[in-house]
């Protein structure tokens, strides 16, 4: 029997109903077309999960009981990876997000760069965030994460990149001709990536990064698009120093 897992952005408690997500509670009522009663798996971000079984399905909503804790496995890397992602057009930047979700990273910061094509408003980037964020809990529903990575808001490059602390780790920016190796490296227990979008790094933005102690990253001979790019780098560095 398949058992749907589902991101409920909630306190989570024995006992407790309650209402799904509008886009999950249509796929298991419409997609799926379960009833009442059949078994779920619930988590809300937060570390660990439920089980949990349908207990209403309406036209516009389907809620849930929260039964009891479930044993659940920590899919958390040891290697905390914040990436900073050049901001990049329509899908491109969901594949970048919902696979950095795959490959573990913690933290993701959207960054307006010299090269960046995507212009956000106020308004814009609220509509963003949301619809990132729903691609970040959906990504963890499929890998098994029950721990969503934290998504910042959209910054500047330099106001980010000054606002870093030491918590930021090994700070790497990709580069083509960075002088960085991902095998020489030894990041510890935490790293930061900055990623460019479509165009890549401008000089500018290099001398920026360098600046606040980022080193240029180079993978190899080839170059790769932003959405290859970030990806291969984390996939890398789980190798190398994490949990793949």
């Amino acid at each position: 029997m398949r058992i749907p897992r589902i991101y409920v952005p909630l306190p989570l408690h024995p006992g407790r109903v309650v209402e799904l997500p509008v886009q999950a509670g249509e796929h298991i009522a419409r997609v799926l077309r379960l009833d009442r009663g059949h078994p779920l798996r619930l988590f809300n971000g937060e570390g660990g999960e439920f089980t949990g079984e349908i207990a209403s399905l309406a036209k516009r909503a389907v809620t849930a009981h929260v039964l009891e804790p479930a044993a659940s496995a920590d899919r958390e890397s040891p290697l905390r990876i914040t990436l900073g992602q050049g901001i990049a057009r329509g899908e491109k930047m969901d594949w970048i997000l919902q696979k950095a979700t795959e490959l573990g990273v913690a933290r993701i910061v959207p960054l307006v760069t010299d090269r960046t094509e995507v212009k956000l408003d106020a308004e814009r980037a609220e509509r963003r965030v949301a619809h990132w964020e729903a691609v970040l809990a959906s990504a963890c529903e499929q890998c098994g994460r029950n721990r969503l990575p934290v998504l910042a808001e959209p910054m500047k490059l330099a106001d980010w990149a000054a606002s870093l602390g030491e918590d930021a780790g090994l700070r790497l920016a990709l580069d083509p001709h960075g002088d960085a190796n991902a095998r020489a490296l030894d990041p510890g227990t935490s790293a930061t990536l900055v990623v460019g979008p479509e165009g890549g790094l401008s000089e500018h933005d290099l001398a920026t990064l360098a600046q606040a102690g980022f080193r240029g990253l180079r993978l190899g001979p080839r170059i790769l698009r932003t959405e290859t790019a970030g990806l291969a780098a984390l996939a890398a560095l789980q190798a190398i120093h994490g949990d793949l």
